[in-house]
């Protein structure tokens, strides 16, 4: 038993020092901004402080799966509302109005957080509920944007969403502003969500009544993503399930999708890249899938970005590979922030020894949010 022990405690004390000299670190903070850069030291320090990952799941892989069973799912009381769009249709949005908030009693004036989730996500996802309890805490309104179709609303006509269209978001981000002209405005996105955003931005360059914009888990390259996620480990683990879940969101809506597409083909896709090429390359009028993929990729509107964003990625991120970040580009934009973790996933950033409530995207999320609402004119002059 004494061997046994010391072994035991021989390993521990191993383990203990590889985690500390290998795995926490300081993530890497790019900006060529340096007002930029000593904004976020002040007052979004989260970002230049060491991330220490979940000690027993700090593989990419592993907090990516792990994240949704893990994390708990703080309760939110949505009110939904139902906006038309210009081709007939209509998209879903849930509100978090935060009548209650104490620093911003006054509805006009209340700071809004526009939040986007990933490819198949809702407005119920862990990570924007997190989101949301980290706003409310702060006295902040938020309003999801349901990408068509998904969040249990009716398609009123054959079309949902891609990463590359943003017609959509432009539409409702128009509309939450003209209800609220008067209160500062942000928006964040995850994973889909935040390259929808980033390439919105891209297009619009200053032109857009967001302050700023937070993104989390973007895939900047669509093409180095699909490709990372066939490998077969990815595909098995990620790859496949996701492309169910593709199939599984229009499939209650085949009446009115089967007036254009041979839904029959369409699920019988078993990658994303699959879906892409059958469904919705077409769907928006795409030539190839090569053509789709090019427009979809962030990394090539990054040097447009004419307002302040902060983008958090995780070098293993197998939906984002490391070598396909743009961190030259975004040398070149002085409005652009990358914050790169060593660990980390896609969507994961779990840390503590039990990680059920705050996370080290949501900790990131709740200081530059508050950072741009509180204290942005310190970077919007630059």
């Amino acid at each position: 038993s004494g061997v046994g022990l010391s072994l035991v405690l021989g390993f521990g004390v191993a383990y203990a020092c590889y985690y500390l000299n290998s795995i926490a670190k300081k993530p890497q903070l790019v900006a060529s901004n340096d007002r930029f850069c000593r904004f976020l030291e002040e007052y979004c320090p989260v970002v230049t402080e060491t991330y220490y990952p979940t000690i027993w799941c700090w593989e990419g892989r592993v907090q990516t799966l792990l994240r949704p069973f893990i994390t708990s799912r703080p309760q939110v009381q949505y009110r939904n509302e139902l906006i038309k769009t210009a081709d007939g249709g209509q998209i879903s949005l849930d509100w978090f109005d935060n009548n209650d908030s104490s620093y911003y009693p006054d509805a006009s004036t209340r700071p809004t957080v526009l939040l986007l989730p990933g490819l198949t996500g809702t407005s119920k996802e862990s990570y924007i509920l997190h989101m949301i309890h980290q706003s409310k805490t702060l006295g902040y309104r938020c309003v999801v944007f349901n990408n068509r179709g998904i969040a249990g609303e009716e398609l009123l006509t054959p079309r949902t969403y891609c990463a590359a269209n943003t017609e959509d978001l432009e539409a409702v981000i128009h509309h939450v502003h003209s209800l609220h002209p008067s209160a500062p405005f942000m928006a964040a996105g995850v994973s889909m969500g935040g390259m929808l955003l980033l390439n919105y931005l891209g297009k619009t360059g200053r032109d857009t009544p967001l302050m700023a914009a937070a993104i989390f888990s973007a895939g900047w390259n669509v093409f180095e993503s699909v490709e990372s996620l066939e490998k077969p480990l990815n595909w098995l683990l990620f790859n496949y399930y996701l492309t169910t879940c593709l199939q599984s969101s229009i499939s209650r809506h085949r009446q009115m999708l089967e007036k254009l597409f041979d839904m029959d083909l369409v699920m019988k896709a078993r990658t994303v890249r699959e879906f892409d090429t059958q469904f919705t390359s077409v769907m928006f009028g795409y030539r190839s899938i090569d053509d789709y993929y090019e427009d979809a990729s962030p990394c090539r509107k990054l040097k447009s970005v004419g307002i302040p964003v902060l983008c958090l990625n995780s070098v293993d991120d197998v939906f984002s590979p490391a070598h396909a970040i743009p961190v030259e580009t975004a040398k070149q934009n002085a409005n652009v922030a990358l914050v790169l973790t060593s660990c980390g996933g896609h969507i994961g950033f779990l840390e503590g020894i039990w990680p059920r409530k705050c996370t080290y995207m949501d900790r990131v999320f709740k200081q530059f949010v508050q950072a741009v609402f509180e204290h942005g004119n310190k970077i919007f002059s630059m």
